[in-house]
């Protein structure tokens, strides 16, 4: 037998204190994986009662938001809107100096830099994000967090953030975070407000809405190639006759429109998109597709 002694490797890196401010729905919930991952957590809200439950399971309440941001060298915040963001970044003083703080608020590209700007005026590492999901959802990797900012702040960060779902860092701008998250609800909301007036129409048309609704998602499935051509033909600045020229598309809007107003269902969207095609063939663009309406939605008020 050997006299070689083998020993073990007992090192091992300990869970990161976080400290987390806010604790609405998302934010309790944030506090909840973690705890449950062995971190040690500290928690501040403005309605003190809030930390009950979460002190119970481990958590230490914390009197005051700068008493919070001091316990841990990593804070996450999660409030209403950006201007409460400010409100309890002023009430935290100096305690985030060295510190690297993560804000998975909602709010405007704009708001974000706000806060980039104050993070580097106070020596903080700021990283801005949103959550696309729901409470329920954190822990999952399905649960998808866009991030911008401090790439030092993502690196430090971003360990404890995969424990709460996948991250994906987007850039030194803070507000490219705020611009995917806002776009992707923004779209979903596109769609869903478009799918429940054609509920309405099909409904007045004594088709039942929820055998539609189930045939309408099986169509969906071939939407995700579409998607990624026209995205990639308005990178491009080249359209392809995708769904179509343009001129055979704008011979259905005609009749899309009337069916709409002989049943008194919403005409807005449909009218937009016969009059963009309308535009386009007449400028002599009637062999490109659908995607080609993009050169006509210049952002006005600027």
């Amino acid at each position: 037998m050997s006299d070689e002694i083998i020993s073990e490797d007992t090192t091992s890196t300990a869970p990161t204190p976080v400290s987390v401010l806010g604790l609405g729905a998302m934010g309790s919930a944030i506090a909840g994986v973690l705890l449950r991952n062995g971190h040690p957590v500290t928690v501040w809200n403005r309605t003190a009662g809030r930390g009950a439950p979460l002190a119970e399971a481990g958590a230490t309440v914390a009197p005051t938001a700068a008493a919070a941001v001091a316990a841990s060298p990593l804070t996450v915040i999660c409030v209403l809107d950006y201007e409460a963001v400010e409100d309890v970044l002023a009430a935290t003083g100096d305690a985030l100096a060295g510190r690297t703080l993560v804000n998975v608020t909602s709010g405007s590209p704009s708001r974000a830099r706000v806060i980039q700007r104050w993070a580097e005026q106070h020596d903080v590492a700021y990283l801005d994000g949103g959550i696309m999901g729901d409470p329920p959802d954190l822990g999952k990797p399905e649960l998808n967090f866009p991030f911008s900012g401090s790439g030092a702040a993502f690196e430090t960060a971003e360990p404890v953030l995969r424990e709460l779902g996948t991250p994906t860092y987007y850039g030194a701008d803070a507000g490219l975070a705020a611009v995917e998250f806002m776009a992707q609800v923004a779209m979903g909301y596109e769609i869903l407000m478009g799918f429940l007036h054609t509920l309405r129409l099909v409904s007045a048309e004594g088709v039942d809405p929820a055998e539609f609704a189930a045939r309408f998602a099986h169509s969906l499935t071939g939407y995700p190639p579409l998607l990624a051509a026209i995205g990639e033909a308005v990178g491009d600045r080249a359209y392809p006759p995708d769904l179509g020229p343009l001129s055979v598309q704008s011979a259905l809007m005609d009749d899309l429109v009337e069916h709409r107003e002989s049943l008194g269902i919403d005409t807005v969207r449909m009218r937009e998109v016969r009059a963009l095609m309308t535009e386009r063939v007449a400028a002599g663009h009637g062999d490109q597709g659908f995607s080609s309406l993009f050169e006509l939605l210049e952002p006005t008020g600027r």
